[in-house]
């Protein structure tokens, strides 16, 4: 059992956390929490390394010795270290370390989600989450978009890194994906053309900009038109996780409609 807080496990664990680099540099991220754990072993990630404590649930157990009988690096630690790990207030016992291996790009997708600088984490978790669950085939990550492996973003993506392709790139390699795969994209803006009468059943790039300034001059650049979002009342606009995730939404009504 791991018991000392200097142990190199741990260390590693916390620079992981802490920082975009380290992430970067190890080719490592971390989840913590049975459900992550989970989908992570259901989805055949790679891991690293796991860690537990003596709270853990009789189904995180499983997982435990699932991962025992592939050969992963499997340790027991004390509760008080878990929690000082932990960046949840009622931890569940259990955390990992996998390897950062985004899944590829399909050849010809027809529906792609970019975040344009967004920083909030939880937004851009929930928008990775949406994603995942209205079908978008990837996710581009353009710079100035935070982290998308950093811990909050990947405990509010409820597992979508596992099941989406979701990859950091330069707007000149943005720019070669959308016109390779003829794509047209349509950026969120108060100013765009109603979502409701766009034709999204064409193959498509949604942009979602930043919280508070909106998308960036690359974004626009990129974007062949404009849409928005008819808002009733005296509300000046929506949050980028719930603009995106409506945006998304439509698509998968429109296409629903064919």
């Amino acid at each position: 059992m791991i018991t000392s807080p200097h142990n190199p496990k741990l260390k590693f664990i916390r620079a992981l956390q802490g920082r975009a680099r380290e992430r970067r540099d190890a080719g490592a991220f971390v989840v913590e929490g049975v459900r992550l754990v989970e989908d992570a072993v259901n989805s055949s990630w790679s891991f690293r390394l796991a860690l537990f404590d003596e709270t853990l649930s009789e189904r995180g157990r499983l997982q435990v010795e699932s991962l025992r009988s592939q050969g992963v690096d499997v340790e027991e630690i004390s509760t008080s270290l878990m929690k000082s790990l932990s960046e949840t207030e009622t931890p569940q016992g259990i955390l990992a370390v996998l390897e950062l291996t985004p899944l590829p790009l399909p050849k010809f997708p027809n529906f792609i989600l970019i975040p344009d600088q967004i920083r909030d984490p939880g937004n851009l978790g929930s928008l990775l989450r949406t994603a995942a669950a209205a079908g978008a085939q990837a996710v581009l990550l353009p710079p100035e978009t935070t982290d998308a492996f950093a811990p909050k973003v990947v405990r509010a993506g409820m597992g979508a890194h596992f099941r989406l392709p979701i990859q950091s790139m330069t707007w000149e390699e943005v720019g070669q994906v959308v016109k390779s795969a003829g794509l047209q994209v349509f950026l969120a803006d108060m100013d765009g053309q109603s979502c409701w009468e766009t034709d999204l059943r064409q193959p498509v790039a949604l942009v979602i900009g930043g919280e508070a300034d909106g998308a960036g001059e690359s974004a626009r650049k990129l974007a062949s038109g404009k849409i928005a979002i008819s808002m009733k009342g005296n509300v000046e606009s929506l949050n980028a996780g719930v603009a995106g995730s409506i945006l998304m939404f439509e698509v998968v009504r429109q296409r629903s409609n064919l």
